[in-house]
Parts: C-alpha cells; sequence; structure tokens
C-alpha cells in the first residue's frame, strides 16, 4: 500500500475497512494510479493467513520482480482486493479463516472481472490428491509450502507477463 493511502486510513483500520475505504474513495477505472500513486507498475496480490508468511512473501516478490504486492489475510478481503485492483498475479493460500482458497477461486472465477487473473495455489496441503483437487477447482498453478526460492521464481515467471520479471 502506498504511503499516502496509509496516511489518509485511520490507524486502526482492519483489512476489510481499508478495502472498502480504497474501493469507496477511488475511481475503479484508476485503481492502479490512485493505489500505487506515481507508480504504473503491475500489482502481485499475495493472500495468506499469517502475516509472517505475507511478509516474507512480500519481500521474495519484490526482490524477484518488478511488481507492487499488495497483501491479503482472508478471502474476503482478496476477493474484493482482486476486483478493485485487477492483479497481473494472485499467490493465494488454500487454508484461509473465513472462507477458503477453493471458495476465493470459485468467485473469482466467475466474475468476468477476475476471471482471466492467473492464480497459483501456495499452500501446505501437499498430497496428491490436494494437488488435484486446488488445480481442478480452477487454480493454474500450485506450490507447496515450505517452498523453495528457485520454485517460487519459476511460478512467478510462468505467470507474469515479461515486463514484471526481474
Amino acid at each position: 500500500m502506498s504511503a499516502a493511502l496509509e496516511s489518509a486510513l485511520p490507524q486502526s483500520c482492519s483489512e476489510l475497512e481499508v478495502v472498502e475505504q480504497v474501493g469507496h474513495s477511488l475511481n475503479m477505472n484508476s485503481l492502479d494510479m490512485n493505489l500505487h500513486t506515481s507508480s504504473s507498475r503491475p500489482i502481485v496480490l499475495a493472500v495468506d493467513d499469517s502475516v509472517d508468511n505475507l511478509v516474507l512473501l512480500e519481500y521474495q516478490l519484490t526482490a524477484m520482480t518488478e511488481c507492487t504486492v499488495v497483501t491479503a489475510e482472508t478471502g474476503e478481503a482478496a476477493v474484493r482486493l482482486a476486483q478493485h485492483s485487477q492483479p497481473s498475479l494472485i499467490l493465494l493460500d488454500i487454508l484461509l479463516p473465513d472462507i477458503n482458497g477453493i471458495e476465493v477461486i470459485q468467485r473469482l472465477r466467475q466474475s468476468p472481472s477476475t476471471a482471466g487473473i492467473p492464480i497459483v495455489a501456495l499452500t501446505a496441503l501437499a498430497r496428491t490428491e490436494d494437488r488435484d483437487r486446488i488445480l481442478d477447482s480452477g487454480c493454474d498453478d500450485y506450490l507447496a509450502k515450505p517452498y523453495d526460492l528457485d520454485d517460487l521464481q519459476a511460478v512467478v515467471n510462468r505467470h507474469l507477463p515479461q515486463c514484471c520479471r526481474l
């Protein structure tokens, strides 16, 4: 989130309140320009209920891409952020506290504005049946936690436009 946006929001906003305030205060056609002030860099949405995982993932993505990273800790926030920010890629944990990642995928695939966004599952669900179920639900790719940084780089490179890669 840009410093300009952070300073405009109350200190005690929940994640969903931030999403709602961003959605209400910005013209959806120019969200990328407003959300990231002077940046026109593509967006990667990282979704995980663990703040530690999100901080680490944001650091890794910033080091390996030319993208702005936006994060969400719940499925509901992920759906809203995806609709509002139109990311170039979504990295999605499946085990979320409110709605699970499968439901997030289904909602995003049903909406014309988000149906084409590549979604990569980053999950602790590592059994073959889990992987198959996740990919069958509409995920474009899958990476089991804990993942290797080279594997993360490869999956991100597969799904991000060439212009975003370092």
